[in-house]
């Protein structure tokens, strides 16, 4: 799997940007940052997300509009939107910092030997799914998906038959059926099943009046953290004031994204009438809000971040992430796929940080 894993935005609306994005990186994108000033302090920080500027990017909305980054000491912010193969984007210089997933990143780091590292998690569990209807497909258990047709994207290919592995499913005994980042398929019951965000596809399908069904992966025996922050090897090593200066104003702005219900507003709005202003078909704001809401519940927030605070991973989480690499055809170390230190030393230094 060498592209990033990537979700659809909008019913019936395939979001096949790749090309387009890609391009837009090359020439720099647009930053929609609200500090115009440029080589401030630490340095100025590009960051490449994974998908489009809509609510999954709250806590960076509003890190950047409050000054969060630019108090921690660094310079202009760029936000660069993708969909996009963001390891490459930030292996080649092209982003200082991307937001991946273990998988992706994994991936990137043993087929094409990219120095990156994950450095911390913004989402403790993948929010990756069994998307179905409940007077279709009904897909609640892993067994269920036996004798079903699955949409599947190109890109989720090869961690959608990691998931079956995990739980002892053979391949032979499930449809695989070619699907883009559109819904449509299943609203329209030509499908069973579709791989799905339950933050996303699984929200607007539901938004338009259907009965839903997720079964989630990360409960279902394939754990690994996403939304995690990637940065380079080279990075780590020459810039660790740089680094953590980063993680404090993501920290900062997350803490405030999942700040009850004014904070899962504030994001959205942020991405409807700001960030996320030009995207076509436009973005709802109701959406967006519960979309907000959803991720600050079941992802950002854990039993873990409470204790040890946003973005670390701990020594079980970890192993948990190998163990769903592996199942994924992925042999990789822990001390090749993440860096924990700079976020550790953060919290030491200012451990108001944690609470």
């Amino acid at each position: 799997m060498n592209q990033s894993i990537r979700r659809g935005t909008s019913v019936r609306v395939a979001a096949v940007l790749s090309a387009a994005a890609l391009a837009l990186s090359a020439c720099g994108s647009s930053s929609d940052s609200a500090d115009e000033s440029s080589g401030d302090g630490l340095g100025d920080v590009t960051v490449q997300f994974s998908w489009i500027k809509n609510a999954e990017f709250a806590g960076e909305f509003i890190a950047d509009s409050a000054g969060y980054y630019k108090d921690a000491g660094l310079g202009k912010t760029t936000f660069l939107a993708g969909p996009v193969a963001q390891e490459e984007i930030v292996a080649t210089g092209k982003a200082d910092f991307g937001l991946s997933n273990a998988v992706s990143t994994a991936s990137a780091i043993t087929n094409s030997d990219f120095p990156l590292k994950i450095i911390g998690a913004t989402y403790q569990k993948n929010p990756f799914s069994i998307l179905s209807l409940a007077d279709k497909g009904n897909i609640k258990t892993p067994q269920d998906l036996i004798g079903k047709k699955i949409g599947v994207q190109d890109p989720n290919l090869s961690l959608f038959k990691a998931f079956l592995a995990a739980n002892d499913i053979d391949e032979k005994d499930v449809e695989i059926v070619p699907n883009g980042f559109d819904v449509a398929p299943l609203e329209d019951k030509q499908i069973d099943g579709l791989v799905a965000y339950v933050t996303n596809e699984s929200l607007l399908v539901k938004s338009h009046g259907f009965d839903t069904v997720d079964l989630s992966f990360a409960d279902n025996n394939l754990p690994f953290v996403a939304e995690s922050i990637i940065t380079t090897d080279e990075t780590l090593k020459n810039k660790p004031d740089y680094v953590k200066a980063f993680l404090e104003a993501e920290i900062k702005g997350w803490k405030d994204a999942c700040d009850g219900e004014a904070g899962y507003e504030k994001g959205a709005k942020l991405a409807v009438d700001t960030y996320g202003k030009d995207i076509d078909p436009p973005l709802e704001l109701d959406k967006e809000i519960a979309q907000a809401k959803q991720q600050c519940e079941l992802l950002v927030n854990t039993d873990e971040t409470a204790k040890n605070g946003l973005f670390t991973i701990s020594d079980d989480l970890v192993q948990a992430n190998l163990t769903s690499l592996k199942a994924a055809g992925i042999d990789i170390s822990a001390d090749d796929l993440f860096d924990l230190e700079p976020l550790t030393e953060l919290l030491k230094e200012k451990p108001e940080l944690a609470k």
